[in-house]
């Protein structure tokens, strides 16, 4: 039933009205969760050993990407041509050594 329905007879006795409405206790339990000046804390040691496996992953990748792009600039002549892929693949380095830089920062 929806409350538009509920007009005539009276809007604030319609049953539809009830229930959509939550109680009151609930929206202040709810600002009391988010107003809680002592959230919990993630565990530090957890959050550094999370960025150093992802440091660890990313300077392989990183590595893996360079070797790519050195064997890429081998094969062709960069001096006249330089491909859209060899392109990307610099993008890609870039982007990754950012992610790298700001992972280690902390």
């Amino acid at each position: 039933m929806s409350p538009s329905a509920c007009l005539p007879v009276s809007w604030l006795s319609c049953p539809a009205r009830r229930l959509a409405r939550k109680p009151p206790q609930n929206r202040q339990q709810q600002r009391e969760k988010e107003d809680d000046p002592n959230p919990p804390k993630p565990d530090p040691k957890l959050i550094l050993a999370e960025n150093q496996k992802e440091i660890k992953k990313s300077v392989e990748k990183l590595y893996d990407l360079a070797s790519e792009l050195k064997a890429e600039v081998e094969k062709t002549d960069s001096v006249r041509v330089l491909s859209v892929a060899m392109l990307r693949k610099t993008d890609e380095i870039e982007k990754l050594a950012k992610e790298i830089r700001s992972r280690a920062k902390g």
